[in-house]
């Protein structure tokens, strides 16, 4: 086991980054520094950690990966000696309207934390850059077979063809350079906190609102599932047992087409509101196929169970009644959220997810 002290999480205030940090403290009762650096960009919300501001050992930084200057004073004021590394611009449907702030934020703004870390932590051993990823960067499955550790990389849109390129300048840095990381690709996270433009999240709160559900092409496009807790177990177990220079598969071993997903949200929550399944079943949309859209994605997470000993905890409808029961706790928060840059974005991209 690493003896962690203090953590700069990247993207803190995004939704798996800010279930990460309170992971930390309400699970793990983490003792050392969480020092959390977010741009505060659209997806970005401090609200997702306002219970938290109190927590002594808990610290907000406002700021752009991608400068270094920033990057390097966070570093010799916190004395951080490990990073994980969530900041990521991360919805397929945006990088292939702005493929640019992509290639910014996933690729350069992974290259200035590493740089950084390099030249601060120079030849130390006890420190880590934890890095995580996506399983789309391996591109797409057929109708069998499982991503594991040694699928060549495949991306097929700017969103997993950037995660790949930071993927391999965090390994280049680790052979080059000596620099102690581990690596994590994940499939599909759900849960609260979730940005209201992923499928889910979507989904719920366009039938609370009686809006049309629009699904991509058939329908029938495959994706793992996975409650963002199990993932943020698996990263802190990573990053505590895991090997240096090693990736790691973490997946729900849960595989859904989008349609029958959809279906089961309804069921889940015209019971909640009641009303009739039918109806809403009525607002179904299949709508023109997003451009290079894979067909599936499964992961196989063998090494990190035989390996790490890490298991999922949380079954799927377990999972969707919690998400589904913390959305319509929590409308407040979704129109915050709905009320910023993203509705901007929303009217001058008309088309997008309509």
């Amino acid at each position: 086991m690493r003896k962690l002290q203090n953590i700069l999480v990247t993207g803190g205030a995004g939704f798996i980054g800010s279930n990460f940090i309170r992971y930390l403290i309400k699970n793990i009762n983490f003792s050392g520094l969480i020092i959390n650096l977010d741009l505060l960009t659209y997806a970005g919300n401090k609200n997702n950690l306002s219970d938290l501001e109190l927590y002594q050992n808990y610290i907000f930084e406002h700021g752009d990966i991608c400068n270094p200057e920033l990057i390097k004073s966070i570093f010799k004021k916190y004395n951080i000696d490990t990073i994980v590394h969530f900041a990521a611009e991360s919805h397929v449907d945006r990088s292939i309207l702005e493929p640019d702030a992509f290639i910014k934020t996933n690729i350069i703004g992974t290259f200035t934390l590493l740089d950084t870390a390099r030249n601060i932590w120079k030849d130390r051993q006890d420190v880590l850059f934890h890095h995580i990823s996506t399983d789309e960067v391996y591109g797409s499955l057929g109708e069998s077979g499982f991503f594991t550790e040694n699928t060549p990389y495949n991306p097929r849109s700017p969103y997993s063809a950037s995660k790949a390129g930071s993927d391999h300048l965090v390994m280049a840095y680790n052979h080059t350079y000596g620099l102690p990381v581990t690596l994590s690709n994940c499939s599909n996270n759900y849960g609260p906190f979730q940005f209201p433009e992923k499928l889910i999240p979507l989904m719920i709160l366009n039938i609370l609102e009686g809006k049309p559900l629009p699904i991509y092409g058939d329908g029938k496009n495959i994706r793992d599932w996975l409650y963002v807790e199990d993932h943020n177990d698996a990263v802190w177990t990573i990053i505590n047992k895991g090997k240096l220079g090693e990736n790691y598969n973490i997946g729900g071993e849960n595989e859904w087409e989008n349609i029958k997903l959809l279906n089961e949200l309804i069921e889940i929550i015209s019971k909640k509101i009641d009303k009739n399944i039918d109806s809403i079943k009525e607002t179904i949309t299949y709508v023109k196929d997003r451009p290079g859209h894979d067909r599936r994605y499964a992961i196989d997470c063998t090494k990190i169970k035989n390996e790490l000993g890490w298991r999922q905890s949380i079954e799927f409808y377990k999972g969707l009644e919690i998400t589904v029961s913390w959305y319509l706790n929590n409308i407040k928060w979704v129109d915050y959220i709905r009320s910023g840059e993203y509705k901007e974005w929303i009217n001058k991209n008309y088309e997008y997810r309509n």
